[in-house]
């Protein structure tokens, strides 16, 4: 299997995406990503720190507060606006673009995983040209994929 995640063709100007499998079952890759605590070991932008409130585990209407830096620190509130069990979650902050996880079973042992980032749900869409977060994400999104796979397989690697 790839160590590589693959860019996936959106069809819209205002979505970036990647993909990849990973040798780990669904439940437990998508438990590594409704956990707000976990998202810095995971984050390919290297703006994720620390989270500053967080539920112990995502649901639909969730909220938590991550420490972040670009250039300089600040904080940012997130809002869960999308949650199917095993299967999808997605959310927003302020700027009111998306950040989506999509989980599909290969077999009991094999998933695979599409992020994506979606400024079409923003406030301003052609704004976020303005800082080049369609280019920035869609390597970010590369690169978070690769390090979700290798926590994911190392976990899955792990005699409980």
């Amino acid at each position: 299997m790839s160590e590589r995640a693959d860019v996936v063709d959106t069809g819209h100007k205002y979505r970036r995406a990647g993909r990849i499998v990973i040798n780990a079952p669904q439940q437990m890759v998508f438990d590594i990503v409704a956990d707000p605590k976990r998202h810095a070991e995971i984050d390919g932008s290297g703006t994720v720190k620390t989270p500053t409130f967080a539920p112990d585990r995502l649901a639909k209407g969730a909220t938590f507060g991550m420490e972040m830096r670009l250039g300089v620190p600040y904080k940012i509130k997130n809002t869960v606006e999308e949650f199917d069990e095993s299967s999808r979650i997605a959310w927003r902050h302020i700027g009111r673009h998306r950040w989506r996880y999509e989980f599909r079973a290969i077999d009991e042992n094999t998933t695979e995983v599409t992020e994506t980032f979606d400024g079409s749900t923003a406030i301003f869409p052609p704004a976020l040209n303005l800082i080049n977060a369609y280019d920035n994400n869609q390597t970010a999104i590369l690169k978070t994929l690769v390090r979700l796979k290798a926590l994911a397989e190392q976990e899955a690697a792990t005699p409980a």
